[in-house]
């Protein structure tokens, strides 16, 4: 099957997603469990502290999308666990950054299924992989999950199962039963190619969401997507609050996309670093412009292995960001933001 993907996606792909009650309102589930005695200190749009956004879970120390590593990054003490979507062959929700599996699994080394690598149509040529939605539940399960940056460690490779939508739920629910709440920031990948071929995601994220209870449970929920057609749908079907993502310079120039933060209709953006944070070291006033329009403003991605140009470490980068105003941050070594945001 040939397709053309959304070239966003493809761009994103290293940083790289009403039939369900609201959970929290939207200054809950920015707050979410940052909020206990917060100083007033913070320019964020509410006061509060920034939530921490665990980018795929503990992604610095475990392949990306595990139990484990969405386990440990609440151990660490992040608000907020991202668990990005794409869809099976049969229709099912599973946590994946992208449509193909050869970059975070062990397909290419699974003889049985050498016949399913394939080329498919991008706006970028041709890409031969192997993609989530020529597979069944059952086929990816017997995947396992590897970790993706050469830097990072290995020891865990082959060793974990590629998670379900359903069981990242399990894990905030599991959370919540103990007394920690943590919130569940949701991204769509790639909805219009899965509602081409007639997968689409938004009544499938909705219902999964209502089967789990949670709203009962008290788990505040974000929904963010780089599209914003899939963004309007879902909105019209849910009082979850939206996050529309902004792809970074210069990629945005690139494909022509100039974004008016005046014409939002979201709840907030999930805006690339480098709108906040100059290489030289200064900071721009998008922030300031966001919360004048009552937009939230979530950053993606601070790695404590790669800082960005003009900072020297990532915790230089965190301070500059929260200094900024900045209401959330996502982050691959959770325990590292929290530390900076809290002063610890």
């Amino acid at each position: 099957m040939r397709y053309r993907i959304t070239l966003v996606a493809i761009l994103l792909a290293g940083c790289a997603a009403p039939a369900t009650a609201p959970a929290a309102s939207l200054e809950e589930a920015s707050a979410s469990s940052a909020t206990a005695e917060t100083p007033a200190a913070f320019a964020t749009l509410s006061g509060e502290k920034p939530i921490i956004i665990a980018h795929r879970g503990a992604s610095g120390l475990y392949p990306e999308h595990t139990i484990p590593g969405y386990e440990a990054a609440i151990a660490q003490g992040a608000d907020f666990i991202e668990p990005d979507l794409v869809m099976t062959k049969d229709g099912v929700l599973i946590a994946r950054h992208d449509a193909y599996l050869s970059a975070t699994t062990d397909v290419a080394d699974r003889p049985e299924f050498a016949d399913r690598k394939v080329k498919r149509a991008t706006p970028m040529g041709e890409k031969e992989d192997w993609w989530a939605d020529d597979f069944t539940l059952a086929e990816i399960k017997t995947l396992k999950a590897r970790q993706q940056f050469p830097s990072r460690t290995k020891e865990h490779d082959g060793k974990l199962d590629i998670a379900t939508f359903d069981e990242v739920m399990d894990v905030a629910l599991a959370s919540a039963k103990e007394g920690r709440i943590v919130g569940l920031h949701v991204e769509a990948k790639w909805p219009a190619y899965y509602s081409s071929v007639g997968l689409d995601m938004v009544d499938p994220m909705i219902e999964a969401m209502k089967a789990k209870g949670l709203e009962e449970a008290g788990i505040p929920v974000f929904i963010q997507s780089f599209e914003p057609e899939f963004l309007a749908a879902f909105a019209a079907k849910s009082d979850l609050p939206v996050i529309q993502n902004m792809v970074g310079p210069p990629y945005n120039k690139m494909l022509g996309l100039d974004y008016n933060i005046d014409e939002m209709t979201t709840n907030g953006v999930g805006a690339e670093k480098s709108y906040i944070l100059n290489a030289d070291g200064t900071v721009t006033d998008f922030v300031q412009k966001a919360h004048a329009r009552g937009l939230l403003v979530h950053v993606y991605t601070v790695r404590d292995d790669a800082p960005m140009p003009g900072y020297a470490t990532a915790q230089d980068e965190l301070k500059a960001l929260i200094k900024a105003g900045v209401d959330g941050i996502w982050v691959d070594y959770p325990d590292t933001a929290v530390a900076v945001r809290d002063g610890d």
